[in-house]
């Protein structure tokens, strides 16, 4: 008797379903989500909604996934940067130079410890001040010389690559940075012959030629010496006692300069380290403790620091884009000094025996660039008439940073009478030329003369803003205009016959 297969086995080998299909099913599904040949799945499609979720589900089934659109694509940024306009580019390299020449102090640099002069007390005014390159290099300039003047070059070659070399305003900018770098070097050689000779080419010499090709600062510097000896003050009036403290002195110049500056905080102080009686910075005035004053050093004092100086620099850090203006490198000196000279004397606040001093002071540099010693100018200053104080501080103005024993001296006071004839110059030119409008920008900021055009043609483009603080004379040019064309009449008249009628009958 043949034996029973077991149970379900002979339907399967007939072919039909057994009982439990689970592992049929399970097969299929992974047939179903095997890869095919190219890698990607096989979908299966979902299986048909019932009748309570008919209508939820057949926009959007549950398991669906939200397709999104590609995001727009991102230009790479310029290697170049965004677009700059000429006045941020201005801006730009204008900043640069006023914080490179931050740390630059030239008059601290080369000022000596007020021990010099009493060694040279103690020594009868006949013994040179001990003061030569070991004095200087214990004295430190605040950067390194080298790494200056070498961020300064850069400066100008990125003022070229910039600007290009035929810009107006950026050959200012090239000739203030590169002043800067010989500044720099300047100090760097402090208590040499080097010392002096970039003193020279950045302040200029007594022996320098006007713009006539003929005439030096020399030649009128002893002109104006034998028209000023032989004034005799005291017969002129008044004589002017100073019998003013310190500190009254400050106390008036702060009440003039409210008034003349307003709000912009312009403050006079008493200060023990002046080796001057005064001295100006961007927005102040120092008075030197214990130094006297008269009435008449105190107008001066407002005109020279206030209206000039501080003016000057408030006008330029007023500027947005024209931002070196409210620093003074070499180049603008002469216009400086001799502008603040020319104030003095427009204003009647001057007198003959201070433009003496001006004027001696050129004649002194052009003796210790001939050689004269510290001592021999001394001893000149005191043959002129002035007590051993003004002596000594005088000459050490000269010697200042230079060589003590002669031939190498500070030139900067030779500044001061070259402006007053420039200034003088340019002001009647511009007058008989009817460019008066020219004559506020010397104001503007710190210039010399051959910005001046060039800083007016760009006050439309607003990179460069007018002065907004001028002295009354320069806000309204009529009187100085007057005065001007009489004085260019009486120049002409010259040694006529009118004026020798009067010599010969004064005579």
């Amino acid at each position: 008797m043949a034996e029973r297969a077991p149970s379900g086995e002979g339907e399967r080998r007939k072919g039909k379903e057994p009982d439990d299909p689970k592992p049929e099913r399970e097969a299929k599904a992974d047939k179903a989500e095997k890869p095919e040949k190219n890698g990607s799945a096989r979908s299966v499609p979902p299986p048909a909604p019932d009748s309570k979720t008919a209508g939820k589900s057949a926009a959007a089934p549950p398991q669906a996934v939200e397709k999104h659109e590609p995001h727009p694509s991102i230009p790479p940024m310029p290697a170049a940067g965004p677009w700059r306009s000429y006045k941020e580019i201005v801006a730009n390299i204008a900043t640069r130079i006023v914080e490179a020449q931050r740390p630059i102090r030239v008059l601290q640099a080369i000022r000596w410890d007020a021990s010099i002069e009493e060694e040279f007390k103690k020594g009868r005014f006949r013994e040179l001040p001990k003061v030569d390159v070991d004095y200087y290099a214990k004295q430190e300039l605040g950067f390194d010389p080298k790494e200056k003047a070498a961020e300064f070059e850069e400066i100008a070659r990125d003022i070229d690559r910039e600007l290009g070399e035929t810009d107006a305003i950026g050959a200012i900018l090239t000739s203030t940075a590169l002043e800067y770098r010989d500044v720099v070097r300047m100090l760097a050689a402090r208590g040499t012959p080097v010392f002096y000779a970039y003193s020279r080419k950045l302040y200029g010499s007594p022996k320098d030629k006007f713009p006539d090709g003929k005439t030096s600062l020399r030649d009128l510097g002893h002109l104006l010496y034998e028209i000023l000896t032989n004034i005799d003050e005291s017969l002129l009036g008044m004589t002017y006692e100073r019998n003013i403290e310190a500190a009254d002195a400050a106390a008036e110049l702060n009440k003039r300069f409210a008034n003349y500056f307003g709000d912009s905080s312009v403050r006079v102080e008493v200060d023990d380290s002046l080796l001057s009686d005064a001295a100006a910075g961007s927005d102040y005035v120092k008075v030197r403790t214990g130094a006297k004053f008269s009435t008449r050093d105190i107008d001066i004092l407002e005109v020279h620091e206030g209206w000039v100086h501080v003016a000057t620099s408030l006008n330029g850090q007023a500027q947005t884009v024209a931002k070196w203006l409210s620093k003074g490198p070499p180049r603008t000196t002469t216009v400086q000094e001799g502008l603040a000279a020319l104030c003095e004397i427009f204003t009647f606040r001057t007198y003959p025996r201070r433009a003496r001093r001006l004027n001696d002071r050129v004649l002194a540099v052009d003796k210790a660039e001939d050689g004269a010693s510290f001592v021999d100018v001394f001893e000149w200053f005191r043959t002129e008439g002035y007590d051993e104080e003004e002596c000594f501080h005088n000459t050490r103005r000269i010697f200042r940073g230079g060589v003590v024993d002669g031939g190498a001296p500070f030139t900067k006071d030779a500044c001061y009478c070259k402006g007053i004839v420039l200034h003088y110059a340019f002001m009647r030119a511009a007058i008989e030329l009817d460019r008066a409008q020219l004559i506020p920008f010397l104001f503007v900021g710190k210039v010399a003369h051959e910005d001046v055009p060039v800083l007016y043609a760009h006050v439309t483009d607003g990179i460069v803003k007018p002065p907004p603080f001028l002295p009354p004379i320069f806000d309204d040019l009529n009187g100085l205009a007057i005065w001007m064309c009489y004085s260019s009449f009486f120049s002409r008249l010259g040694g006529t016959a009118i004026a020798e009628h009067y010599t010969k009958l004064l005579g």
